[in-house]
């Protein structure tokens, strides 16, 4: 049963990695590359979808992966997985605190009701998804590690 429980829960914070590094590395850049206001409607769009599923992710893969820690306690790699753990722990807080404000803002923008600094906090939004990136695949770098 454990073996099955690891192997979900790297699956999932695994896609979820992919999902985030899709959206950091090739969305944001097809966004950005549209004209006149396609780009900024595209963010929107992207962010009322994304902002309603990643919430569930991001807390669902922590959950597992404490349930993993607590259940392999004794096992080889915990260690392992709960410094994954922690990096989760680090990626929610990050969303909330400076990613998810800029996000419920963007999702409600419109060519005609959007802010002068529209894309000062957009490229602001996405320096910090770079870091949440680089945060979530470290934990997932330490996930699978622990399953060797």
């Amino acid at each position: 049963m454990l073996n099955a429980l690891e192997v979900v829960t790297t699956v999932i914070v695994g896609v979820m990695v992919g999902v985030e590094f899709s959206v950091a590395f090739i969305m944001n850049r097809i966004l950005d590359a549209l004209p006149e206001d396609s780009g900024q409607l595209g963010h929107a769009h992207g962010g009322r979808m994304l902002g309603a599923v990643m919430p569930v992710w991001y807390i669902g893969s922590l959950v597992l992966v404490g349930i993993w820690a607590v259940a392999g306690w004794h096992h080889h790699g915990t260690g392992l997985v709960v410094t994954a753990g922690a990096l989760l722990a680090l990626s929610v807080a990050m969303s909330i605190l400076l990613l998810v404000p800029i996000n419920n803002r963007n999702r409600t923008w419109t060519p005609e009701n959007r802010p002068a600094d529209w894309k000062q906090q957009l490229n602001r939004w996405g320096r910090w998804h770079y870091v949440r990136v680089a945060v979530i695949i470290a934990a997932f770098a330490l996930l699978v590690t622990a399953l060797t």
